[in-house]
């Protein structure tokens, strides 16, 4: 496995589009770090779950910790991306989120059939990822505009989850959960189709893209089945 520096210059004339191979690498060295990144966060989960730290944290206080660290570790991605030492930053970055995981894997756990839940949650975010990564080396049509609408939505369920930590609604908690893994699928076919249309030339940034998109798309399909799937002991 082979990462090139992240910042080399992809483009073989300034303004213009890159060639296919390019295009390919980015994308190859954007899976090969995305698989990578899984060993961190399934670290990081392990850990939360075996000390409770995650646990021992309020909702307010669990909320203020994972903004104040995913936006700091992002800053930071977003600095190092140019060069090898941002591959670094973001494996630490997915470590983060794995800890933050645990809150809800140890829940699950705590369930008769929880083992299974997390392993079917796992299977049918990966089925989410192939089926759109798929779909984002078929379709001829510019995603882009699509971003945008995503975006919105995105502030518009960050806004709503925050709000339900006040009140408390299982209603709203599952159709937000819902609504979730629907953007965050549709945002992870819009960021490789990026890739592939040469929009996208750093394969760091296109990795935290589609990263967070599949652990967004976990939690909230791993919180549904905990609800609706789960058997007490």
């Amino acid at each position: 496995m082979n990462f090139p520096v992240a910042g080399q210059d992809l483009y073989a004339n300034a303004g213009l589009a890159t060639s296919a191979a390019q295009r390919n690498q980015v994308l190859r060295n954007t899976y090969w770090l995305l698989a990578l990144s899984m060993v961190p966060t399934v670290l990081g989960a392990w850990l939360g779950v075996s000390t409770g730290l995650s646990r021992a944290m309020s909702p307010m206080v669990g909320l203020v910790v994972f903004m104040a660290g995913a936006f700091g570790f992002m800053f930071a991605i977003e600095k190092t991306k140019n060069s090898s030492v941002g591959v670094l930053v973001l494996l630490g970055f997915t470590f983060f989120m794995g800890l933050m995981l645990s809150r809800l894997v140890g829940s699950v756990l705590g369930l008769a059939n929880g083992a299974n839940l997390i392993m079917t949650a796992f299977a049918g975010t990966g089925a989410i990822f192939l089926g759109m990564a798929s779909l984002s080396s078929v379709i001829k049509r510019d995603l882009s505009s699509m971003g945008k609408f995503l975006f919105v939505g995105m502030i518009m369920m960050l806004v709503a989850g925050v709000a339900n930590i006040f009140i408390q609604s299982s209603a709203l908690m599952i159709t937000l959960s819902v609504l979730a893994i629907g953007v965050f699928s549709a945002f992870i076919l819009h960021d490789l189709k990026r890739v592939q249309d040469g929009l996208e030339t750093n394969y760091i940034t296109a990795t935290l893209g589609v990263y967070l998109s599949i652990y967004s798309v976990f939690q909230n399909l791993l919180a549904l089945l905990g609800v609706f799937g789960g058997r007490d002991e």
